[in-house]
């Protein structure tokens, strides 16, 4: 990958000390661009982590192209919107997913309320969404794809973002893209990758080489490889069925790599200091 970027800026150490800050028990899931597998990750990682015990929290914020609960087959009686139109509390909008044993809060599809709200309902939300937070051991936020910065508003400084790429070089270069400006905007900000959709290990390693060298040269640090998931022709079923990948399909390769990503966090979720190589 060769990105057109600027001059190196001077190197510098990041600390990311996630038990020092609020919302460390949330796990952002990003991606540089769509079609990467993002929703997919988000969903199958909270089942996954529900499965280890854990209380777990799906909050749906790719505003404007919500989709988790169309993937799950869900019919939730209030959503995200409700909520931004002051109808009810964040709260009263959590939906059961029995199945999964895990809490979804469905985004609103659609809707531009959601994508242009202003800053102060923005943070208003925020503070709603981190008061409910407590009650859970983890947070799972579906982020939107792409820089635009209302979203990642939402995010809180001591939350662990995963940021989701493929093989592909738009997608390298759209994740370089999103490290970047996270960066940028809060040097401290805890970026690590997940390689989806890998031919095998060998390759999704390589994918990772690529990325994370465009991040060293460029950024003077480097974003540590959390997990890769294989291609796994089990998951479009998943989805064309509306159901839970891990339900239908728990002992396909992908699912053991997400099992193995949800071990990974658990053990290293409190532990991460991101100095450049």
């Amino acid at each position: 990958m060769n990105p057109s970027m600027p001059a190196r800026p001077k190197k510098r150490v990041a600390l990311h000390p996630a038990s020092a800050t609020a919302g460390r028990n949330v796990i952002n899931i990003a991606s540089g661009k769509g079609g990467v597998g993002k929703t997919w990750m988000a969903i199958t990682l909270a089942h996954s982590l529900a499965r280890q015990d854990e209380k777990v929290l799906l909050f749906d914020a790719d505003f404007g192209l919500a989709n988790i609960d169309v993937q799950l087959g869900l019919n939730a009686e209030q959503d995200l919107g409700d909520v931004v139109a002051r109808k009810v509390a964040m709260s009263q909008v959590v939906t059961k997913f029995a199945e999964g044993g895990f809490d979804i809060i469905v985004g609103m599809s659609g809707s531009g309320q959601l994508a242009d709200m202003g800053r102060e309902r923005l943070s208003e939300l925020k503070s709603e969404l981190w008061q409910l937070a407590q009650r859970y051991d983890r947070v799972v936020i579906d982020l939107g794809a792409g820089l635009e910065s209302a979203v990642r508003s939402l995010t809180p400084k001591g939350g662990m973002t995963l940021v989701v790429a493929t093989d592909e070089p738009t997608s390298l270069t759209d994740a370089y893209a999103y490290i970047k400006v996270s960066m940028q905007e809060n040097p401290s900000a805890d970026m690590r990758l997940v390689i989806n959709m890998a031919t095998d290990q060998r390759q999704g390693e390589r994918t990772y080489g690529a990325l994370a060298k465009a991040c060293r040269t460029f950024l003077n640090y480097t974003p540590p490889l959390m997990g890769i998931v294989r291609r796994d022709d089990h998951i479009p079923d998943a989805i064309r069925r509306q159901t839970a990948f891990l339900s239908r399909h728990p002992q396909s390769n992908a699912a053991q790599d997400v099992h193995a990503l949800a071990t990974t966090i658990r053990k290293q979720s409190t532990k991460f200091s991101g100095k450049p190589a």
